[in-house]
């Protein structure tokens, strides 16, 4: 089994292998590029998107700079936005669903290290020699979903749809749908309900109103 099928298997994986380094280089060349690009830059960017992530969906946009791991482990739905600074460790797949709206400095992790040191340092492969080994786990966040500044994703973790991720949460575990979420370690504080509509802020809706349903 390639190593990068390991990855997918959720078994251990030896990230200093060499298939693995040079998806990695190559999509670490490709995000610097697009960090030096302008936003007005578009046919760059959308070009330099398409070699680099798995799927980006129509309408959606990346602010930069952006940090992507492997790049191609990553799936962005449409319409989505992400502010400065956005870092996708996607050693395993990351799964971003429709509409979503990112803060500056989101990062999702998916690599797990052994908890003992000595593990971590080495460990002995099938044929009896020691590498560094490491797993993964998939991070999917569903539609509709607003994140506030420097949230972090931690592997395994699945978030609904229509959540909303309070600003410096370190999202643990999951997050159940139309959840308030906030916290280190992030923890559900109440479920979205219609009494949070904009028309119960009259003082703020001003002269506008919602879409009609």
């Amino acid at each position: 089994m390639r190593e990068e099928e390991k990855i997918f298997s959720g078994v251990l994986f030896n990230p200093g292998d060499p298939e693995l380094k040079a998806i990695k280089l190559r999509s670490h060349k490709l995000s610097a590029q697009y960090s030096a690009t302008g936003e007005d830059e578009t046919e760059i960017r959308a070009e330099l998107i398409r070699q680099m992530l798995a799927e980006f969906g129509e309408g959606s946009f990346l602010q930069g700079p952006v940090f992507f791991h492997y790049g191609r482990h990553t799936k962005i739905g449409r319409r989505c936005f992400f502010n400065y600074n956005l870092t996708i460790q996607d050693d395993a797949p990351v799964v971003i669903g429709d509409d979503n709206n990112f803060g500056p400095n989101l990062t999702i992790v998916t690599p797990v290290h052994p908890m003992l040191p000595e593990e971590r340092r080495f460990m002995l492969d099938g044929n009896g020699v020691p590498k560094h080994f490491c797993y993964a786990k998939p991070v999917r966040i569903g539609n509709d979903c607003w994140f506030g500044a420097n949230v972090v994703v931690c592997p395994g973790v699945t978030i609904g749809d229509g959540c909303v991720i309070g600003a410096g949460s370190v999202v643990t575990r999951d997050i159940p749908p139309l959840s308030f979420a906030a916290g280190n370690p992030c923890r559900v504080i109440r479920e979205i309900t219609e009494a949070d509509s904009m028309v119960r802020k009259p003082e703020i809706l001003a002269d506008n109103r919602p879409m009609p349903r």
